[in-house]
Parts: structure tokens; C-alpha cells; sequence
């Protein structure tokens, strides 16, 4: 049992080592207020890409086909706590790019279509000319990637389900440890919009944030499931999955940084 909750840990502390755990976009985000036209942008690629993390496909029957019923649920449960996400990342995205520029963008921030559009034009404007831009979907190349390691989701054979495994454990350390508070400092704790967590607009963040939100329970089930199936056989591709998502999102992170952001870092 010691020797398994460590194993976990070296896994933990992999994901944590990762250039993108600290990534320097967070900092950029952070250090001053965004204009209206790149807070769109970056949300746009922030919110597809999110979308595309919340669905398990055929990750939970793969699992149980496996013998792995614990597991199962446990990944079922992660899929039912983020539903109507969408709709409060969407309302959130609206409310700061309102925030941020000079005229109010958006009318309704309940009409998810009607935000998500208008996310879309900004980033259409500002990241087209980008080499792979897919102006379909408004996607850079790296969001289409960093989404397509999810998509690996619609297999369910062992292999494909243990590397999922190794996946979902990176993503949810990732949420809760990085890209949430990362996302808390650059929205509530800079002051650059004048918003608080318990406002309504920012129901999303609260309901991920701490302790007590989302993504930490989201962790707990990522590392009790991994716990019950790692050894010598599945370890490798545990380890391929982690690799493939934490590469995919820095490429990610690494185009918003460059291309939306701030250069100068907070001080």
C-alpha cells in the first residue's frame, strides 16, 4: 500500500515537473488586463478546449470491459460533475470581455451560442494567419491537437483505456493544481476587472476553485484510480498518456502566450 501511494506520487510529481505545470502564461495573464479582442480569443481556444475533456465517450465501458468496475465509476463520476460546465465557462468569458473593453460585447451571457460566437469572431480576427488555423472551428493547430488526445476517448480497448487513464490523471492535476488557480489570479486576485468569486458570472470558477471545489475531488478520483491499476505492465502507458497531454496543452499554452498575451511577466 506505501509502495503503491508512492509510485503515485513520482506520477504526481512528473506532471508537476512539467514545463506547462508553471507554464508563463499564467504570469502574462496576470500582469495586466487583457483588451476586450484577446480575452475573446483566448477563451475561445480555453473553452473548446475544455469542452472537449468533459465527455468519457467510451473511456468508463473500456474500464469495465477491463474488470475495472471502481474505476469506472470513478471516471463516471468526474463526466457527471462537469455537466453545465459549458454553459458557466461561456457566462464567465462573456462577463470579462464585457469587462474589458469599452462597450458592452455581449447583451445575454446566458446564450451560451450567442457568446461562443462572439469568442469565435475575436479569434478569427486575431490569430487567422496563424499557419493551421482551421477558421471552421476557429481553432489554432495546437487546440485541434491538444483536443484531439481526448478524442482518443472513443476507444475502448485496454490499451487505449489504461493510456486514457494516464490522461485523465494529468488533466485533473493540471486542473486543480495549475490552470485553475492560474486562472483565479489572472481574473480575481490581479483586480484588473473588479470581479469576486462569489459573483454570479464567475459561478464557474468558484465551483472549481479550493478545497472544496470540482477539480480537487476531480484528483482524488484520478489518483484512487490509478492507485488500483498501476504496475509494470500498465505503467508505460499511463506514462504515454501523461506525456501526450501535458506536451499537447504547453504547445497550447505556448501559442496563446505568444500570440494574445502580455510579454512582460508580473513582477
Amino acid at each position: 500500500m506505501k509502495d503503491m501511494a508512492m509510485a503515485v506520487e513520482a506520477l504526481a510529481r512528473k506532471v508537476m515537473n512539467h514545463r506547462v505545470f508553471d507554464h508563463p502564461m499564467y504570469r502574462h495573464w496576470a500582469c495586466a488586463p487583457l483588451p476586450a479582442a484577446q480575452s475573446a480569443a483566448l477563451f475561445h481556444q480555453l473553452q473548446n478546449f475544455c469542452a472537449s475533456t468533459r465527455l468519457g465517450m467510451a473511456f468508463p465501458q473500456g474500464l469495465k470491459n477491463m474488470g475495472l468496475p471502481r474505476q469506472a465509476e470513478l471516471m463516471s463520476e468526474i463526466e457527471v460533475s462537469e455537466g453545465g460546465h459549458g454553459p458557466d465557462l461561456a457566462r464567465m468569458a462573456g462577463h470579462i470581455v464585457n469587462l474589458a473593453g469599452k462597450e458592452r460585447v455581449f447583451d445575454d451571457l446566458d446564450d451560451q451560442a450567442e457568446v461562443e460566437a462572439g469568442l469565435k469572431r475575436y479569434s478569427d480576427q486575431l490569430l487567422a494567419d496563424l499557419p493551421g488555423y482551421d477558421r471552421a472551428s476557429g481553432l489554432t493547430r495546437q487546440a485541434r491537437e491538444a483536443i484531439a488526445v481526448f478524442q482518443q476517448r472513443s476507444r475502448s480497448d485496454p490499451e487505449s483505456t489504461i493510456r486514457n487513464l494516464g490522461i485523465a490523471f494529468a488533466l485533473e492535476l493540471i486542473s486543480n493544481r495549475s490552470l485553475i488557480p492560474g486562472e483565479k489570479r489572472a481574473l480575481v486576485d490581479s483586480g484588473h476587472y473588479g470581479v469576486n468569486l462569489k459573483d454570479p458570472e464567475m459561478y464557474y470558477l468558484l465551483d472549481h476553485w479550493g478545497e472544496c471545489g470540482a477539480e480537487q475531488q476531480h484528483e482524488l478520483n484520478v489518483r484512487q484510480a490509478i492507485a488500483g491499476v498501476l504496475n509494470a505492465e500498465t505503467e508505460p502507458l499511463v506514462l504515454s498518456g501523461i506525456d501526450a497531454f501535458l506536451d499537447a496543452l504547453a504547445a497550447l499554452w505556448d501559442v496563446i502566450d505568444s500570440q494574445l498575451l502580455p510579454a512582460e511577466a508580473a513582477v
